[in-house]
């Protein structure tokens, strides 16, 4: 013996309401990079389109809606050619959907791992969230081909072209990913316990779709209804992108309540997550 203490890590489940401890985030960074990568592997692992797949989901998407709600009902797209004006909100909405989904099953799929060895079960939803952000590079790139072919053709005026508005795109990214991490930290905690939260899941996505402003215009929105709509932190995310990418004022009050709700979402999501882990390696 040299007469060094011996350093003893004890762990126990905890009790109540507990810290997030987001400085084992850090320390456990790599684990999240590997996690991260697993689930962006997967998702394309003995698929026949592979990546193909980030460019038809939004492509498709786009014309059915452009079909659908600007041929055949006429919808208003703010004086900007459809095709664009969708898929400037399909962009989060696609990156919000699929990450939803993914973080809402992380606990039951990361099950194997939950059971055998330690570490921040935070980690789980978000790489599950932070893997989806390739697709959304992907399908970003799509929409600037698209800028630059109704460019060329004249279809769009350069006068509606983003200024440093732009700037502001990563803000609305950063609130889309605390949106979906958000809901889907209450919903992995859910689903751990009470299986059956995993197939309310895609009935929520395809609600929330139709209550959020992607196929129509915001300004089409009662105004009396403004302030309970901006509860929806979707809504904000996709006005955002709208005025950064095709300059389509804004309502900034509806904007401002989206983020302070999405925070609210993560913050609660993150605790209740933290104090529900405990049971995970019983139910699962």
């Amino acid at each position: 013996m040299n007469g060094s203490a011996e350093q003893v890590l004890r762990i126990a489940p905890s009790r109540g309401w507990v810290g997030l401890k987001l400085n084992e985030l850090w320390q456990y960074r790599e684990l999240l990079f590997f996690l991260t990568w697993r689930d962006i592997k997967v998702r394309y692992r003995q698929t026949v389109l592979g990546v193909l797949w980030a460019i038809m989901v939004p492509v498709v998407s786009t014309v059915l809606f452009t079909v659908v709600f600007a041929r055949m009902a006429n919808v208003d797209s703010d004086n900007r050619p459809y095709p664009l004006f969708t898929l400037a909100a399909l962009l989060p909405w696609g990156f919000f959907a699929a990450a939803l989904a993914q973080c809402a099953n992380s606990v039951a799929q990361s099950s194997h791992l939950m059971s055998k060895v330690y570490f921040p079960r935070l980690i789980a939803p978000l790489a599950a969230v932070l893997g989806g952000l390739p697709d959304f590079i992907v399908a970003f790139g799509v929409f600037v081909v698209a800028t630059i072919v109704y460019l060329v053709k004249g279809d769009l005026s350069p006068d509606v072209l983003p200024g440093m508005n732009l700037l502001l795109l990563p803000v609305f990214v950063i609130m889309t990913i605390m949106a979906a991490l958000g809901t889907g930290l209450w919903l992995a905690g859910l689903s751990a316990k009470y299986r059956d939260v995993k197939h309310a899941v895609p009935f929520l996505i395809q609600a929330w779709l139709f209550m959020t402003p992607v196929v129509y215009s915001a300004n089409e929105i009662t105004p009396s209804y403004r302030t309970l709509i901006g509860l929806n932190p979707m809504i904000g995310v996709v006005e955002g992108f709208r005025w950064a990418l095709l300059d389509i004022p804004p309502n900034v009050p509806t904007i401002l309540l989206s983020a302070v709700v999405a925070v609210v979402m993560l913050v609660t999501g993150a605790f209740f997550f933290r104090r529900v882990e405990k049971g995970f390696a019983d139910h699962l």
